[in-house]
């Protein structure tokens, strides 16, 4: 077992299909030494391995983890750590180095992926904050109950497709402009709106809908304002736009004045109740999941993980 409360476990999550990443690991790994941090390194390539790991760190003891990832494997990190009993999360620390294909919480904290030296310095400084998780429970094709964590948010329609779109096309691209970009083109074959039910508060919705987000943080610019540490969950209900109201909307999600959008309708609870979304993909963290079977709920869990943030 690790006694050094002090030594970090850091696990590395090099960028798929990025030649770079030795180059990228050896100057994060040259920081942290020069720095005088003293970790143990593991790397991860596939999204089963940063479970394992993580769960290696901690039932080896250590109560420093840093994900040197983006917002996928940070959401696996923090579901690893809600799977083992409270007094043991309770001890370890969770800590971020940007390095993911979407890297939307760090982006919250102002943690910036050209700056690893001030990066390092700020998780040195170990100023630990409880932060809150998003949970969403359903049922899925088997049968079998599920649930899943987020740190960021849970999109349910047309976004959804989109992130998913995006993902991949920035692992072709390379370019966070230009995945933007050829996601807005593909696009157009895809399906603008879905029936849905929904229940937030004492509001019920019954009407089709473009596309919904859950936001535990800023929800990939559709939830602004919501932060990490109230107990409670944003949401954005986006109704069906005209066309050009569309790409006007998705110029105020790129500027950060999304709800600004007369189609945008928010809400600010600590659940939300899917009765029906015919079709719609789902996602977590940006991060796929199977399509529940049947009625489904998103809640909040206040204060459960400890993260360094910046000052």
């Amino acid at each position: 077992m690790i006694t050094a409360d002090n030594r970090w476990g850091v696990l590395y999550c090099p960028k798929h299909g990025r030649s770079a990443s030795k180059k990228r690991w050896a100057k994060i790994e040259a920081c942290l030494r020069a720095q005088g941090v003293d970790f143990d390194f593991v790397q991860s390539e596939k999204q089963d391995g940063v479970v394992r790991l993580v769960n290696m760190f901690i039932s080896n003891g250590y109560k420093t983890i840093v994900i040197v990832g983006g917002d996928s494997a940070l959401n696996d990190a923090v579901n690893c750590l809600m799977s083992v009993d409270k007094e043991t999360r309770e001890t370890i620390s969770l800590g971020l180095i940007p390095n993911g294909l979407m890297n939307d919480f760090a982006h919250y904290w102002g943690f910036k992926e050209n700056d690893v030296e001030q990066t390092v310095k700020w998780l040195k400084e170990r100023r630990v904050r409880k932060i809150d998780l998003g949970c969403i429970h359903y049922t899925n094709v088997k049968g079998e109950r599920c649930h899943r964590y987020f740190l960021n948010c849970v999109n349910i329609g047309l976004i959804s497709a989109i992130m998913n779109l995006r993902r991949q096309t920035r692992r072709l691209f390379g370019s966070r402009t230009l995945s933007f970009v050829g996601s807005l083109v593909l696009m157009i074959f895809q399906r603008l709106d879905y029936k849905m039910s929904l229940k937030i508060n004492s509001d019920v919705i019954n009407r089709k809908v473009m596309t919904v987000c859950i936001g535990n943080a800023s929800g990939y610019g559709q939830t602004p304002n919501a932060v990490p540490y109230n107990g409670l969950l944003d949401v954005s209900v986006v109704y069906h736009p005209e066309m050009t109201q569309l790409f006007e909307g998705f110029y105020l999600l790129i500027t950060g004045k999304f709800l600004n959008h007369h189609s945008v309708h928010p809400y600010r609870t600590s659940e939300v109740q899917v009765n029906e979304a015919v079709k719609a993909l789902v996602s977590v963290d940006g991060r796929l999941i199977r399509l529940p079977v049947g009625p489904y709920k998103i809640g909040v869990e206040q204060e459960v993980i400890n993260f360094l943030i910046p000052e």
